[in-house]
């Protein structure tokens, strides 16, 4: 080896270290990536560290458990979905309309930025209590997000618990039925638009009779 190939390898800069937000930013990634190609049911966190080139204790100081791996990916999720719809609903006008296109269209375009993988990770939440927890903390989140914005458009009638569970699960069906290739995304965020719209005009038909 020639002394130039020394000297160069001597002077390389060093790998450089990832902070702790980039680092779970990078398994974060990677976790998506291996619940995409192989399926929930194959997320360890082994096999995660295997998959992100980096050593078990570092995986397990990020998340600890599998749950506590699962949690933080719907954690990821929720944040992005969020970010989405006030974003849009800043720009939105103020009307029934306007208000629950962006309801749906953010609904509906988030799960599909995740493709196949929100589902199976959705539906492994289910699997422990503590994980369900998670899941409805953030799903009431949604909801109450959701009354806000709408029910100034039901008149004197508030828009019921009721009501708001059966949008979303109306929106989680439809955004997963898209998210598969059953139905188109136009056909998902139109479906669950006219859904929302329905919901509110009858809070206010109750409260005007």
């Amino acid at each position: 080896m020639s002394s130039l190939d020394e000297n160069s390898r001597s002077t390389a800069a060093p790998r450089r270290r990832l902070s702790r937000e980039d680092r779970q930013r990078q398994l974060l990634d990677v976790a998506w990536r291996l619940v995409r190609e192989e399926g929930s049911e194959a997320l360890t966190l082994a096999r995660l560290a295997e998959q992100a080139g980096v050593t078990k204790p570092i995986v397990y100081d990020h998340f600890t458990t599998r749950s506590g791996l699962l949690a933080a990916l719907y954690q990821d999720f929720d944040a992005r979905q969020t970010a989405l719809m006030d974003a849009a609903l800043e720009a939105s006008e103020p009307t029934l309309q306007s208000r629950a296109e962006v309801i749906a269209a953010s609904f509906v375009e988030c799960v599909l930025l995740q493709g196949r993988e929100i589902p199976g990770v959705i539906a492994a939440l289910t699997s422990s209590p503590e994980l369900e927890r998670i899941k409805r903390e953030y799903e009431a989140i949604f909801l109450d997000k959701c009354r806000t914005v709408l029910e100034p458009f039901a008149g004197t009638r508030a828009i019921t618990q009721a009501s708001l569970r059966a949008m979303l699960g109306a929106a989680e069906a439809l955004s997963n039925a898209a998210a598969t290739g059953e139905v188109s995304a136009a056909e998902a965020k139109q479906e669950l638009f006219v859904t929302i719209v329905a919901m509110v005009d009858r809070a206010a038909r109750i409260g005007a009779t």
